[in-house]
């Protein structure tokens, strides 16, 4: 990877002009001056996913320069590096494989030596002959019943991502009950076990290192809870399951690192790793099989990325837009908003994808940054959201690039309403670009909003909002594993050009070595000397304990 501050090449440069012209240009324009716009800023992916970038404040001269930068700063060696296991996670020593574990074909993949499919592969076997057993009713609990619910104990990567997808993929989902336990806070743990009973539940303990605090607290509460009713340790065999690379852990808790250990490898990251061991509760809320489509697409926007020239190429194109308005417009912020209500967890896991990533401030140099990185992530669910911010981004102050992402197509019997969910969106979609005010040279428009009058000033929309458009026909596991796994790239894309190193968390790393210390203050009531805020707010609690 070229580590280079882009701002310092001639082609940042150019756009900075570039965006001095762009800015005075309306949408209205350059659809008026291009009827084939649409079909110039759209791509299709393998006949089931549309991008339509159209309604963005781009001209031809500002895609091409952007393309330009991306070649300029040899983006095709980033992605070629990442794709051979380069240890471009350089902070950390680390390939960056989450590539290998959707590598469906089973295309070798070298390692140090190694080509690590087939560790990956004897995993999938495993979670496929175990998922079996627990969805067919043939492995039993300690008093000789079948498993009715599952609970995946787990934080972070090891819960965002999975809950979203067993939550996206609901018209797929088996008998089986899916309960996520992630919050420490005491009271989320008794929901959950208010809902299940002990004889019936399997517990997934999803920790890479198996020291994550607030998983290893809740599973200790677990366990003891679970003991108290069965009353015998050899019970903990038919019920708690291990996902972790820290067989030393595992077996101090209690569990069987022979049958209940499922492992995970040192060069997957958290934050992109459902698609590993840690998926299982995906694999047993809808079946191995619709898991390995999940896998299948993922595969396919794999090698759409790896083989695609930059301006045929998604995630490319994403980045690069992101780029123009995060470090020209100042946006800061990107709004997801899908229109399906199953996919109401998506925002939330983009969000910890694009933000824990590349929420940066130095650069691959050790440099501090004096140009925008990681934008401000954030969603909600159409048509929810068009009752609660959408004002904002219709008439404030501020410029919000959104991402509609549109199912065509669900598997609900109310298909009236599917009409009418699709026209919010292309109502949204249109009145954020071209706003309401009428102008004669723009008759498709004065034909929509021929009914607005525009007379009172506070009634004006003005447009000239970006947006892209991702159309599905359907969610399927295999569309959501190729739109999860398009933002992936998106976001790697944007760090390789901003010259950051996207693939590690150390503000996050410090944050958790800090909780135990007040953890200590607050139990054992050591003296602290840190702030007088901080001191005051520890007096306070400590009174109100008592």
């Amino acid at each position: 990877m070229k580590n280079i501050n882009p701002t310092h090449t001639s082609i940042w440069k150019k756009l900075k002009k570039n965006y001095e012209t762009t800015k005075k240009i309306h949408m209205f324009d350059l659809f008026k001056k291009d009827q084939n716009r649409f079909k110039k800023f759209s791509l299709l992916f393998n006949n089931k996913i549309l991008i339509d970038y159209s309604k963005n404040r781009i001209t031809d001269s500002t895609f091409k320069l952007l393309l330009n930068l991306a070649k300029n700063l040899r983006i095709d060696i980033a992605i070629k590096a990442m794709f051979i296991g380069k240890k471009i996670n350089q902070t950390e020593n680390q390939a960056v494989l989450h590539i290998a574990l959707r590598n469906i074909k089973n295309n070798p993949i070298i390692l140090n030596g190694i080509n690590i499919m087939h560790d990956i592969n004897h995993i999938l076997k495993k979670m496929e002959k175990f998922s079996n057993q627990i969805i067919n009713s043939e492995w039993k609990g300690y008093t000789g019943k079948s498993i009715t619910d599952i609970v995946n104990i787990g934080i972070g990567g090891s819960h965002i991502g999975q809950n979203m997808v067993v939550e996206a993929l609901k018209p797929y989902k088996n008998h089986l009950k899916i309960h996520f336990l992630s919050n420490i806070d005491g009271t989320h743990i008794e929901d959950i076990l208010n809902k299940i009973l002990p004889e019936r539940t399997l517990f997934l303990i999803t920790s890479k290192t198996f020291k994550t605090k607030e998983t290893i607290i809740n599973a200790k509460n677990v366990k003891k809870w679970f003991l108290k009713i069965s009353k015998n340790k050899k019970s903990l065999e038919k019920h708690f399951i291990a996902i972790s690379n820290n067989e030393k852990e595992v077996n101090k808790f209690g569990i069987n690192t022979k049958k209940n250990l499922f492992k995970i490898f040192n060069w997957i990251n958290g934050r992109y790793s459902l698609w590993s061991a840690m998926g299982l509760i995906i694999v047993l809320s809808v079946g191995y099989n619709n898991f390995k489509k999940l896998l299948y697409g993922a595969h396919d926007m794999d090698e759409h990325f790896k083989n695609n020239t930059f301006d045929q190429n998604i995630p490319v194109i994403l980045a690069l837009i992101s780029i123009w308005y995060n470090n020209f417009f100042k946006s800061e912020t990107e709004l997801i908003l899908p229109y399906n209500q199953n996919l109401y967890r998506f925002s939330e896991y983009i969000q910890q994808i694009g933000m824990e990533s590349n929420g940066k401030s130095i650069d691959r140099n050790g440099k501090k940054i004096n140009y925008q990185t990681g934008s401000i992530i954030w969603g909600g669910v159409g048509t929810n959201y068009e009752h609660t911010f959408c004002q904002l981004i219709h008439q404030g102050t501020k410029l919000i690039p959104c991402d509609f992402i549109v199912p065509v197509t669900n598997n609900s019997t109310y298909q009236e309403n599917n009409y009418y969910l699709i026209a919010h969106f292309l109502s949204q979609s249109q009145t954020l670009a071209f706003g309401n005010i009428k102008e004669k040279k723009y008759k498709y428009i004065d034909y929509c909003f021929n009914k607005i009058k525009n007379s009172i000033p506070y009634k004006k929309l003005i447009g000239n909002n970006p947006s892209n458009t991702i159309l599905l026909n359907k969610i399927t596991p295999y569309t959501l594993g190729a739109l999860i796994a398009m933002y992936e790239h998106k976001v790697f894309i944007q760090g390789a050009i901003l010259n950051i190193f996207s693939f590690d968390q150390w503000g996050i790393e410090y944050g958790k070595k800090i909780t135990n210390y007040f953890f200590s203050v607050l139990k054992k009531k050591k003296n602290t000397h840190c702030d007088s805020s901080t001191n005051g707010l520890i007096k306070y609690v400590k009174n109100w304990k008592k």
